[in-house]
């Protein structure tokens, strides 16, 4: 089954065909392409456009962004997630860019059952949530006064507004100035509070920093 999902990706590789179409070309029985697209459409491996025919979905652009460079930072980050996770004991997640949501690609649980948890691959919205509200304010020219005030003083804090009951607090890690990515602890609102950037602000900016220390690249000599 597997060979034969992978051969229907290959061919929509080419741009979007009718089911008739990735029948004949990958010599399958027009029921069993469709059973197989259909399971991948469930997966959103693939869609179906306005005429209903297939082309490849956003979960490939998904999978392609945590193998890709952002890899290669989620390794890097590792040991920061790590101390942040025993310093704060909550859960911790680093956050890219990905079209107009936030991409998890490195994460740390804290396991307490709470809806707090977000796993690597995990694809959130950008309007909802401290993470969020980081790489909105640094990739953001607008005046708008919230996104203002989170680049005035360095992070961002939410209570409630990605999931009901959890709080969190992010900071914004740069390489060479420019914006990478968004550093990030969440936990219950019980243990954090109303305000949660009193009590994680000061910690998650450091670790934020310090990752952007080992993100600097050496100066050439």
């Amino acid at each position: 089954m597997l060979d034969r999902c992978v051969a229907l990706l290959n061919l929509l590789a080419d741009g979007p065909q009718t089911l008739r179409s990735l029948s004949a070309a990958s010599r399958l029985p027009r029921p069993t392409a469709h059973r197989l697209l259909v399971a991948l459409e469930a997966h959103r491996f693939v869609v179906r456009d306005a005429g209903g025919a297939f082309r490849l979905g956003p979960r490939l652009t998904e999978l392609a962004a945590v193998a890709g460079p952002e890899l290669d930072l989620a390794s890097l980050a590792g040991p920061v997630l790590d101390e942040l996770h025993r310093t704060t004991r909550e859960s911790v997640q680093l956050y890219v860019l990905s079209g107009g949501h936030r991409l998890c690609i490195a994460a740390r649980d804290s396991g307490t059952g709470l809806r707090d948890s977000v796993p690597v691959g995990a694809l959130l919205p950008l309007a909802a949530g401290s993470g969020g509200k980081v790489l909105l304010a640094w990739s953001d020219a607008s005046g708008d006064s919230e996104l203002t005030e989170v680049r005035e003083q360095g992070w961002a804090a939410s209570v409630a507004e990605r999931e009901p009951g959890v709080a969190s607090v992010s900071a914004p890690v740069f390489r060479a100035g420019v914006l990478l990515a968004a550093l990030c602890v969440s936990g219950p609102v019980s243990r954090l509070s109303e305000a949660p950037g009193r009590k994680l602000s000061g910690v998650v900016t450091a670790a934020a920093g310090q990752l952007s220390s080992l993100l600097t690249e050496p100066t050439a000599e």
